[in-house]
């Protein structure tokens, strides 16, 4: 002998679209509940390395600049600033790589509108008898000139 069950007979009769709707949505907010999301990984890289070549000073308000190419076949920039650089920095030297290096201080140089510092470092001479001529800034009238280094 079978046994049906049956569901009550309210429930077998059509309760119209809305009512099938919802009942549609019900199940499927249930179901969706159930599945299950991935271990979620984050990778990250490492740390980016401090800075060692560049120290950038603010400046209070906006220095006024002229920049003036002297002869434009040589690629030779003059700058000029109406506000003295800043005093030099001290610098810690780190180990000669060999006893072919010379050390190359550091200087004020004159970059987006304001002085940045560029460390010194270690560099090699073009030539075994070369000598570094470090850049500088010398006043002329009310400004500041700017003269690169250069091996001499």
């Amino acid at each position: 002998m079978k046994t049906m069950i049956s569901a009550p007979l309210s429930f077998r009769r059509s309760k119209g679209p809305i009512a099938q709707a919802f009942v549609l949505c019900g199940a499927l907010a249930l179901l969706g509940g159930c599945a299950s999301e991935p271990e979620s990984h984050r990778l990250s890289g490492p740390p980016p390395p401090e800075p060692t070549t560049t120290v950038v000073t603010q400046q209070a308000q906006p220095v006024p600049v002229v920049v003036t190419n002297i002869p434009s076949n040589t690629g030779v920039t003059t700058i000029y600033v109406t506000q003295a650089p800043p005093a030099m920095q001290q610098e810690v030297i780190i180990a000669r790589p060999s006893t072919s290096h010379v050390w190359v201080p550091g200087y004020w140089t004159w970059r987006n509108q304001r002085y940045e510092w560029m460390a010194g470092h270690w560099d090699l001479p073009p030539r075994s008898n070369a000598t570094w001529v470090a850049p500088r800034w010398e006043r002329e009238d009310n400004s500041y000139r700017f003269y690169e280094g250069y091996w001499n």
